[in-house]
């Protein structure tokens, strides 16, 4: 396999070097943390000029090191290997379980030559959490499964096959290190299984597996269309069960979120600014395991393109909305159009439509509406299949093909 180089995350690293705080690498487990940390950034700071005795790194979750999840221990033995008042540069992969991690990490803010990186895989490591244990002096950085311009350059084959398995297999790391298909399925559902599911389970003592389990299908199915709790529970009390409450099925919703497994985007009236706080949408973290969970049976590309221009808007640092417009018809009444993505990033505003095509001028027409009916001058963009040369419709409107999109990176501004 072809070494991956991830740089957008390697460059987010480096700008936040000796920053004073608290650097947290937060993500999906099997998405690449603990590759980010050793060897891409180990070897970036060797590379540097930093001596290696300055740079101490802990696998917390091997069983050599066991007797440092004990945070006495992990204190000790960090201090001991200080030798002088130069930079130090701590690296601990899957600090989370470290018990009472979070009174260490602050004893070492105290440290003026300790310059420190940790990884996390769970809901200890939400962004909320990271500003609250650290006391403002936390920094995340999201990692995510490999996007598609990092996937092709690891890919072994032309850009149209990429895509095909990128689609049906998704970007995590060791996907691309499997031969067969049947080796890559397993892999995936294995992963899910035994991991994911696993983890949530455990993490949150969750006492209905059937329960959970159900949620994630349900999830995984809906992607690209709007769900809530209320109508998740809804289907579950309409099949007969009636032991499970609204609450339960919310937390439990939030327990999957909360492993980074999926992602919700909330919907946004453009028009009257304002958030509608139900229904969302829902997006896997990585399409392969969308699909996995499925058994690869619903492999609807237009869901799955969608839920991928997602993962890559989000991966460019925007927060992304699913958009609303209302409009009234002909006959005086009431209509909401979908826009399926407002991107916001400080000043910079972009609507994005994903359609498969624009096969006839009545299709464009259809795509192009929501988008026209949008009272500002920011950007507006559809993305399509279709691998072709990006060009604007008679209304201003960018059309561009996914992989140019993904694999451009200043493809928003074209």
């Amino acid at each position: 396999m072809k070494e991956i180089k991830r740089d957008i995350y390697l460059n987010r690293l480096i700008d936040r070097k000796e920053n004073g705080l608290i650097k947290v690498i937060t993500g999906i487990r099997r998405c690449g943390k603990s590759y980010l940390l050793d060897p891409l950034f180990k070897n970036y700071l060797l590379d540097s000029g930093v001596k290696e005795d300055h740079i101490i790194k802990l696998e917390l979750d091997k069983e050599e090191n066991s007797k440092y999840l004990n945070p006495h221990e992990l204190n000790l033995y960090i201090k001991s290997q200080i030798k002088d008042k130069n930079m130090y540069y701590i690296l601990l992969d899957e600090i989370q379980l470290v018990n009472d991690f979070e009174s260490v990490l602050n004893s070492f803010l105290y440290e003026r030559n300790f310059d420190v990186y940790v990884t996390g895989s769970n809901s200890k490591f939400l962004s909320s959490d990271v500003i609250t244990e650290f006391r403002g002096r936390g920094d995340e950085i999201k990692v995510f499964p490999l996007s598609f311009s990092e996937y092709v350059k690891a890919f072994k084959g032309d850009k149209v096959e990429a895509w095909n398995e990128y689609i049906l297999y998704g970007g995590l790391p060791l996907i691309l290190s499997k031969k067969t298909d049947e080796e890559k399925a397993k892999y995936l559902k294995d992963l899910f299984e035994q991991t994911y599911v696993k983890d949530i389970i455990e993490r949150n003592n969750i006492q209905r597996f059937d329960i959970i389990d159900s949620i994630i299908n349900i999830l995984a199915s809906s992607v690209g269309s709007l769900t809530n709790s209320q109508k998740i529970y809804n289907t579950f009390v309409s099949n007969g069960e009636k032991e499970i409450s609204f609450n339960t099925i919310n937390s439990y919703i939030k327990d999957i979120e909360d492993s980074f497994i999926v992602n919700k985007s909330n919907r946004y009236d453009v028009k009257g600014k304002k958030y509608i706080q139900t229904p969302q949408k829902y997006y896997f973290s990585d399409v392969g395991l969308r699909n996995a969970r499925l058994n690869f049976r619903q492999q609807e590309e237009n869901h799955i393109m969608e839920n991928i221009i997602y993962n890559e808007l989000i991966l460019r640092g925007y927060n992304v909305d699913v958009g609303v417009v209302e409009i009234r018809d002909e006959n005086k009444n009431r209509k909401q159009l979908e826009i399926d993505f407002v991107c916001n990033l400080g000043n910079k505003r972009y609507y994005v439509q994903s359609a498969l095509n624009l096969e006839t001028r009545e299709k464009t027409i259809q795509e192009e509406r929501p988008l026209m009916n949008i009272n500002d001058n920011f950007k507006k963009i559809i993305v399509v299949k279709d691998n072709i040369k990006h060009w604007y419709t008679e209304e201003g409107i960018l059309v561009i093909g996914v992989q140019e999109f993904l694999l451009n990176q200043n493809s928003l501004d074209l």
